[in-house]
């Protein structure tokens, strides 16, 4: 990797000056309305995964989410307190889930998550994410996130920056056994079919 060429590069998160305000979609979720997991067997949003996240989302007001997100036992780094590559996952999801708002499919292009303080086993963290700019396939969102409750102390935060992609992107690079029980899968179509991306 050469560093002296990624150093003169701008920043995935500098957000260009031509950039514009994201408009919430028509047909966007309505604010307090809960988001469906876009697979089952998601790891982070996934109602079956047996260990997973099972991170619960909202749509906010104006370009916003919400997510609750409780660290279990099957989330520890040190023991007791939260694995950062965990909530960092957490705030994939919860920033991914702004892409609901404008009704896109995208995909994580860069995420960087800042760490505040720890986050012990049996805390909930509370995540709000907007979204802060589109350009082409490009949206920058950000998010932070509090200890058990919307007003608690500031723990993490995070930046992305997400690239839209078709439909043909998933069924490319997924696994053949994978793409069939997402075809029989009720999240997974009800997410294609909302975004206007079924097949």
């Amino acid at each position: 990797m050469n560093m002296e060429r990624i150093g003169r590069t701008v920043h995935p998160l500098t957000i260009p000056k031509d950039a514009q305000n994201p408009q919430r979609h028509i047909d966007a979720p309505k604010p307090g309305e809960r988001l469906a997991s876009h697979y089952s067997n998601c790891f982070g949003c996934g109602k079956n995964h047996p260990t997973g996240l099972h991170i619960l989302i909202e749509a906010g007001e104006g370009m916003t989410t919400r997510a609750v997100f409780e660290v279990t036992e099957h989330h520890q780094g040190a023991p007791g307190i939260s694995h950062g590559g965990i909530l960092s996952l957490a705030f994939d999801e919860s920033l991914g889930a702004t892409n609901w708002l404008i009704r896109a499919s995208a995909v994580t292009a860069h995420l960087e998550v800042s760490y505040r303080m720890p986050v012990p086993v049996g805390t909930k963290v509370y995540i709000e994410a907007t979204m802060q700019a589109v350009m082409g396939r490009k949206i920058w969102s950000t998010a932070e996130g509090r200890l058990n409750s919307p007003d608690g102390p500031l723990a993490v935060e995070a930046g992305s920056l997400y690239m839209q992609v078709p439909i043909d992107h998933f069924i490319k690079h997924g696994r053949a056994e994978d793409l069939k029980a997402a075809a029989l899968d009720e999240h997974a179509r009800t997410y294609a079919e909302k975004l206007d991306i079924a097949p």
